[in-house]
């Protein structure tokens, strides 16, 4: 992706971040997304577009290209709802148990950069934080075992639980009936733009999304939505 060219010392990115610095005084309640935000997009990125093709073709029979042309039409039909994000419904569909090939790459799982010190600066500021994702209990439980991240934080909430995705408007109001916040004093942030969108029309005050969300991909063009390259941006007030 081809960024224009600017005449600042501060690299276009970074200066989005440095001349919107937050409240923290103001902001009660921390949101994380998990995938592409506190972890590198890579490993889904992988292996939905490489390693479910794979054991699908040797599954059948078939080359991985004949694999993936008739696999991705399919991911591409429930895009945006739960069900994408489901791995019983992946495993019924697909006749794999998409769980076990989770962890055959359990390996890639990683973690961005300055994620457990940001999450530490927000324990010692005395922050509410939540992970807040779409993804499938299974697969929590699976990067949180594999990263130890879940002591971070004071809730683990799963978007299966509502059977709502957060880019959907009905989730937001399920949400905070289930699990009281205040938007206007509420930071949420999220690699999805469609979920960003929901978020902000909910009325959530605060929103970073996150340009870099696969570190083997390009950056992501994020509209007009703040961005941050690494979590260390969000460090300043806070430390």
């Amino acid at each position: 992706m081809v960024r224009k060219a600017v005449s600042y010392a501060i690299p276009a990115a970074r200066l989005s971040t440095m001349t919107h610095p937050l409240p923290w005084q103001d902001i009660d309640t921390v949101f994380l997304d998990m995938d592409g935000t506190l972890l590198d997009l890579h490993f889904d990125n992988h292996f939905w577009q490489e390693h479910v093709p794979l054991r699908y073709a040797e599954k059948h029979g078939i080359s991985v290209d004949e694999a993936k042309k008739q696999l991705f039409p399919r991911f591409r039909a429930v895009e945006g709802t739960i069900d994408w994000y489901c791995v019983d419904y992946w495993s019924r569909e697909l006749g794999l148990d998409i769980s076990a090939l989770k962890r055959e790459l359990e390996h890639l799982i990683q973690v961005h950069p300055h994620v457990a010190e940001f999450l530490q600066a927000l324990r010692a500021m005395d922050k509410r934080i939540a992970l807040l994702t779409n993804a499938h209990h299974k697969v929590v439980e699976l990067k949180m075992s594999s990263t130890g991240l879940a002591e971070h934080f004071d809730h683990l909430i799963c978007a299966h639980a509502f059977r709502i995705p957060k880019e959907d408007a009905r989730f937001w109001p399920r949400l905070a009936q289930e699990d009281p916040f205040d938007p206007n004093r509420t930071l949420f942030v999220d690699d999805s733009l469609p979920v960003l969108r929901a978020a902000r029309d909910y009325g959530i005050r605060y929103l970073r999304a996150v340009r870099l969300p696969d570190t083997r991909a390009a950056p992501k063009q994020t509209e007009d939505f703040i961005a941050i390259e690494s979590f260390n941006e969000l460090l300043e007030g806070l430390t």
